[in-house]
């Protein structure tokens, strides 16, 4: 009888893996191009549990020399950066674009480099010579020199906080030109140099905003700096270090906006801001605080992450008012607000296997690292998904499933805490469809959504090996799930999806992208819409989503 494995109907045919992931178990490569994607909305180009910074660097670029399209590398930098609030990856592949193609990244520099933050980063990439130059070349200094003069004040204080590389040592290098004598003894001030090397310009020619930086530092008690503060609209940190008592930082904190509060309640506390000179809760500032973190508004237009809450809330100290942990469990409820309804109800895969104790954006040394896991990520993201669809089922798993029970009313936090602690033994990423297709078979699901790293290593309990017919676990799983959902629903349903959410810098799947599967990398609200387009069978899926970014504007 002829091999059944090599000739079996077309009917039957099934993907064989065709790659090892990074723990070792059969896995799927992605494209060159989704690989690429993959890399550039989840990877920080620092370690992370499988992986070096330095490997990730390398993998990058490999797959840009693979990928060879610069108008797709020039769509990847701005979703990495305006979709999946990235840093680093955007700013590289912003240094390689403007090695092949200078038009271009003139094109797309500002919508890359959309404050100092990335403008410093885009510098020390260039001065790191890993990317094919160690300066700045005629073309990218006319880039820096339109950035530097188009700033504002204000975007250019904020641009001066931080070293390594300083915006200090960034003009001395961009050497901009400056268009007028306030721009010239910006400039001067901003780098240091005497007053008399700023000629034609004088102090007189500084900014209002500055001149009022200089008087809030030079001034001798927090009563005056908070009179000062109240009409000074830069940023908080340009001021901390000058201020005198709690005076000056509680007119500081006043200024502060949600995303400053929420990543600075430990030092508002120290600080005294919460507390009034009798010691007793300042009433006033708690409420304040309070108000502005829940801010809906404001928190949709700083675009903060859901799961930035969740860190807020985790770290805050057990003396920071009840009224504004509170406020940030309201405040992480607003923050997942643009997480669609999705078609139907869903089974959530949640991985909490080792790999997914790991920060989020990878292993930086110590004080830079993350405190966020990824598993505190994808406990937050199912957390969501089940508050906007009531009727879906978490199933939390490393090489067994949790019975997950929680009450629907807790908050997302709450929910997300409670989902993060089970597991922590290998990865098998087939657990949750094993679990739909014995415990939940008989309840018709939309699809299914795994939240992981993807390095299932384990298969049935065997680690290391091929499921049947040469498969991942999580094939051979699916297409099971496929068959029994299409009896239960009738054939004239379409035909349920599956969707594997990456919140890792890998370049492999347990899943091959095709009609059915959706293979997409993140940890921004933006995956949401993705997921939900693909769901409701529009087509739009994550390197499509990329190469829809119109360059010109």
């Amino acid at each position: 009888m002829a091999n059944k494995l090599l000739f079996g109907s077309t009917k039957s045919h099934r993907p064989s893996a065709n790659a090892r992931n990074a723990a070792g178990g059969p896995a799927y490569a992605l494209s060159p191009q989704h690989a690429l994607a993959q890399l550039a909305s989840t990877g920080c180009l620092s370690g992370t549990f499988y992986a070096t910074g330095q490997q990730q660097l390398d993998e990058v670029v490999k797959l840009v020399d693979q990928v060879n399209d610069d108008r797709f590398l020039a769509k990847l930098a701005i979703y990495a950066r305006q979709r999946g609030m990235m840093k680093d990856m955007p700013a590289a592949l912003l240094v390689m674009l403007s090695v092949r193609d200078t038009e271009l990244t003139h094109q797309v520099f500002d919508r890359v480099v959309d404050n100092g933050r990335m403008l410093r980063n885009v510098f020390q990439m260039v001065r790191s010579g890993r990317f094919g130059r160690n300066g700045l070349s005629s073309s990218l200094k006319r880039a820096f020199e339109r950035w530097l003069n188009d700033a504002s004040t204000l975007k250019l204080l904020s641009a001066s906080i931080g070293n390594d590389p300083s915006l200090r040592d960034v003009l001395r290098m961009a050497r901009p030109k400056p268009t007028n004598n306030e721009r010239r003894a910006l400039f001067g001030w901003l780098t240091g140099k005497p007053v008399a090397q700023w000629a034609p310009a004088t102090l007189h020619d500084l900014p209002e905003e500055v001149r009022q930086l200089n008087a809030f530092r030079e001034a001798k008690k927090g009563a005056e700096q908070a009179r000062i503060v109240r009409d000074l609209s830069v940023r908080w940190d340009l001021l901390a270090d000058a201020a005198k008592d709690a005076h000056a930082w509680k007119a500081i904190a006043k200024q502060m906006g949600p995303q400053a509060l929420r990543m600075n309640l430990n030092t508002l506390l120290r600080q005294g801001v919460l507390r009034s000179e009798s010691g007793k809760p300042d009433a006033e500032m708690v409420a304040l605080i309070a108000k502005r973190l829940s801010d809906e508004r404001e928190i949709k237009r700083s675009k903060q992450f859901p799961y930035q809450f969740l860190a807020a809330y985790k770290h805050a100290s057990d003396e920071v008012p009840q009224a504004i942990k509170s406020a940030l469990h309201r405040a992480a409820e607003i923050a997942c607000g643009n997480i669609p309804q999705l078609p139907g109800p869903v089974l959530i895969g949640l991985d909490v296997s080792g790999s997914m104790h790991c920060p989020v954006t990878g292993y930086r040394g110590r004080g830079a690292t993350s405190t966020m896991r990824c598993v505190d990520v994808a406990a937050l993201f199912a957390a969501a998904i089940l508050r906007r669809n009531p009727d879906s089922v978490v199933v939390p798993f490393d090489t067994v499933a949790y019975d997950a029970k929680f009450d629907p009313n807790d908050s997302i936090l709450s929910l997300s805490d409670r989902l993060s602690r089970y597991g922590g033994g290998g990865t098998d990423c087939s657990i949750p469809l094993q679990t739909a297709n014995g415990r939940y078979a008989h309840r018709p699901f939309a699809g299914v959504i795994l939240l992981s790293d993807n390095e299932s290593w384990i298969t049935k309990n065997r680690p290391y090996g091929y499921g049947s017919y040469g498969q991942t676990g999580v094939m051979s799983e699916w297409q099971k799930f496929v068959a029994n959902q299409m009896k239960l629903r009738g054939h004239e349903i379409a035909t349920p999806k599956l969707v594997c959410i990456d919140l890792q810098p890998y370049t492999t799947t347990q899943a091959p992208e095709r009609a059915d599967i959706l293979n997409v990398g993140g940890f921004s609200d933006a995956v949401f819409q993705v997921v939900a387009s693909f769901l409701e069978d529009d087509g739009s899926r994550f390197v499509a989503e990329i190469d829809a970014i119109k360059l010109a504007e």
